[in-house]
């Protein structure tokens, strides 16, 4: 069952993001198969928005809050918030998956 997980970034906590950026990368490699799309939040000029946004493929909302505490960005205290979200994967990279 498909997850959205969504995180805001502490303000003025830019610099924790860069300084834990490498062990986050390693992370997101470790879990790359139950990753369906994951990425940062960006402002129109590409600038980081602060945040980012998972996509997972895991079977409980259990799971899902154990791989967002497991990441190395919740680990340093980078975020200030995070949601869970149950999702239905309609249309993925243009194709109908209902």
């Amino acid at each position: 069952m498909p997850f959205i997980i969504e995180t805001w970034d502490k303000p003025d906590h830019q610099h924790v993001r860069q300084q834990a950026r490498a062990e986050h990368l390693k992370f997101l490699a470790e879990i790359a198969p139950k990753l369906i799309a994951c990425g940062a939040k960006l402002n129109d000029d590409g600038s980081d928005a602060g945040g980012g946004l998972y996509v997972v493929d895991v079977d409980t909302r259990a799971e899902a809050e154990a791989l967002i505490a497991a990441d190395p960005f919740t680990t340093v205290n980078l975020f200030g918030r995070v949601e869970i979200k149950r999702w239905r994967k309609a249309y993925v990279d243009g194709v109908c998956k209902l």
